[in-house]
């Protein structure tokens, strides 16, 4: 301590100093504990939101594993869609092969058909000109028998008019005048 002139002078400097000190201590307590205080409210706050965080993220989890079985399901299906497209896509380029069989074979048929239907028509000329032919031929073989038999007739009289005057006596007068040998 520093006495200068009276004591009351230097106790009362001695004394501020005192309360100096002490308040200077007091403040550092105070700003210690404020310090401390905010560090922990500033702990809290982050442990609480830590929590949050945590909290929010364990549900995120929850909804990406839910989304996650999702997208399996659904790609299970696409898988499923796409077997089935492509089972239907074999089928459609089956049955356009069969189509196209089907189109060739009918096109043959029309082709044989057509050319069937051609023969017929030859055929049928054919048929109509041999009945025609035949007709005629009938008519013709009526004609002649009809002649023939008028010519047979026309003999038939000649020779009873030949019989007639003929000698019966001789024997080829006889045969050709039908004429029996009892008759003598």
């Amino acid at each position: 301590l520093v006495v200068v002139g009276s004591s009351v002078y230097g106790s009362s400097l001695l004394h501020t100093r005192i309360i100096y000190v002490r308040v200077r201590r007091f403040m550092s307590v105070f700003l210690g504990l404020a310090v401390m205080v905010a560090m922990i409210f500033q702990a809290a706050r982050q442990e609480i939101i830590l929590r949050q965080l945590k909290a929010r993220m364990s549900e995120n989890s929850r909804d990406l594993a839910k989304k996650e079985e999702y997208v399996v399901e659904a790609k299970g299906k696409v898988e499923g869609i796409r077997s089935t497209i492509q089972s239907i896509n074999d089928k459609i380029k089956e049955l356009k092969t069969q189509k196209a069989s089907a189109e060739k074979s009918i096109n043959e048929h029309d082709e044989s058909l057509k050319a069937c239907n051609s023969e017929k028509a030859e055929i049928e000329k054919k048929k109509a000109s041999l009945t025609d032919a035949m007709t005629k031929l009938k008519e013709a073989k009526k004609k002649a028998q009809g002649e023939i038999q008028g010519l047979k007739q026309e003999i038939l009289d000649k020779d009873k008019a030949i019989c007639a005057f003929a000698d019966t006596a001789k024997e080829e007068a006889r045969k050709l005048c039908g004429i029996v040998e009892a008759q003598k």
